[in-house]
Formats: C-alpha cells, structure tokens, sequence
C-alpha cells in the first residue's frame, strides 16, 4: 500500500450527475485520461500539486505535495467525516479515467471503504481494469461516449459493451450525454448495449453543458430522445449536471 497516487484535485461537493445525483461525497479526482472527449472541461493532467479543499465544502484550496499518500487521504477522511458526521454519503473517484490507477486502487480501496462506500465515475472503456478493482466498489456510473457529443470513434461502442458486461451484477447504471445533434440512432445503440446484457440497468440522459453554461439541447429533442429510450427500457431518466445548476465544485 505505499505507493502514492497523482490526484488532481480533493473537495466535498454535491454528486450532480446519475444514480446518485443529490447525495453530498468526498470527489477523489485522479490525474490521467485514455479519452479525448470533445466536450470535456476538466484539468486532469499530471501536476506537482494536488489541490486540496482547505475544509470540506468551503471552495477554497490548499496545495499538498505529489503523489498522495493512502496514509494522508485516510487521515483527511479521518478529520473530515469527524468535522461533518453524517455528511457524506460516499467517496466519489472520478478524473479524468480513475481506472488508469485500477494496480494501486486495488490496494487502497479496501482502506477507503473502511470509511465510506466508493463510487466510481469512469468512461466505461477500461474492462480489464474493472476486473481488478469491482469487488470494491459499491457504484459504478459508467459512460456511454457518443459520437455526435464526445466526439468518440465508432470503435468505442464495443469497449463499453464489454465494460457493461464485466459491470454486471454490480450496482452498475449508465449515463450519455446528449446534444441537439445527438441522434435517434445513437440512442436506440445506446439501448442495444444495455439491452444485451440487462434492460433494467438504469440509463440517464445528461443535457450537454456549454462552456458558457447554457444547454445544449432542447427541451423538445430530449423528450424524443427519453421517449425512444423509454419504449426499450424500464428506467431512463433525464438529469442535467445539477452541481452546475448550484454553482457548486
């Protein structure tokens, strides 16, 4: 368990996205991405410091030295689940691509979820490092990338069909984020995926976010978009970035 991880940022915020929209957890943003996703706004490259929220929820920052100790995140666990009992409801690891760590992941998330249940917010690509970490992971959300938001080559459609299938039989659920050129036909490959391996696997369609803040989509086209999904499966829901909504990290 020595080996340290490049974390590019640490804060307790609300989860604005998914299953667990709404619930207050500690994001653990790792460094790192095998993606390039045409509408991603994250700083996750590789720094000397990690930027580490002074005190939970107060938007200000403190710079702790590269990489991170298992030692130091527990005993900031420690202090902040004592300053906030009942707070948090899970740790959030999220980047970038957290399973780009999946090797040193597997020797700390044991530690970890001593503390709180672990989320894991990832790309949905990386099948093989799933296999490595899964047994301690409580929630997985997983992308769907598609082509006409992220930009993504068609190839990705079997790298997350092969994700969903070693997701399975956690509590996995899938979320796409969708544009005013986003297509029926992205949506009913979307359910196809989902579909052959478990339809009641919930879907969330998230509004593209522009860098100006606005939606990128109309309320029109969402509908038909969640109509489409909805005739083929049992639970699909529309949630934009609610932390955006708050004016939150």
């Amino acid at each position: 368990m020595s080996d340290g991880l490049y974390i590019s940022e640490l804060f307790s915020s609300i989860q604005g996205e998914g299953m667990l929209a709404g619930r207050r957890q500690i994001f653990v943003r790792l460094t790192g991405c095998n993606l390039d996703c045409r509408y991603c706004d994250t700083d996750f490259a590789k720094r000397d410091i990690c930027r580490l929220e002074s005190n939970p929820g107060s938007g200000t920052f403190i710079d702790l030295p590269q990489p991170v100790s298992l030692h130091a995140i527990s005993s900031l666990f420690d202090e902040w689940l004592l300053q906030l009992p009942g707070a948090h409801h899970s740790v959030s690891f999220t980047g970038g691509e957290p399973l780009l760590h999946a090797a040193v992941l597997a020797t700390w998330l044991p530690e970890i979820r001593k503390h709180l249940p672990i989320h894991l917010e990832t790309n949905g690509t990386l099948h093989r490092e799933l296999r490595q970490v899964k047994q301690q992971v409580d929630y997985i959300s997983m992308d769907i990338k598609l082509p006409s938001t992220a930009g993504t080559p068609e190839s990705q459609w079997d790298r997350h069909a092969l994700f969903l299938r070693e997701a399975y039989g956690s509590n996995v659920s899938v979320k796409v984020v969708v544009g005013e050129a986003t297509s029926g036909g992205e949506i009913s490959r979307v359910c196809d995926v989902i579909s052959s391996i478990d339809a009641a696997v919930p879907l969330f369609l998230q509004p593209l976010t522009l860098p100006d803040g606005s939606i990128g989509i109309s309320a029109a086209h969402i509908l038909r978009l969640q109509e489409l999904a909805s005739s083929r499966l049992p639970d699909v829901r529309v949630i934009p970035q609610m932390h955006k909504l708050l004016g939150a990290l």
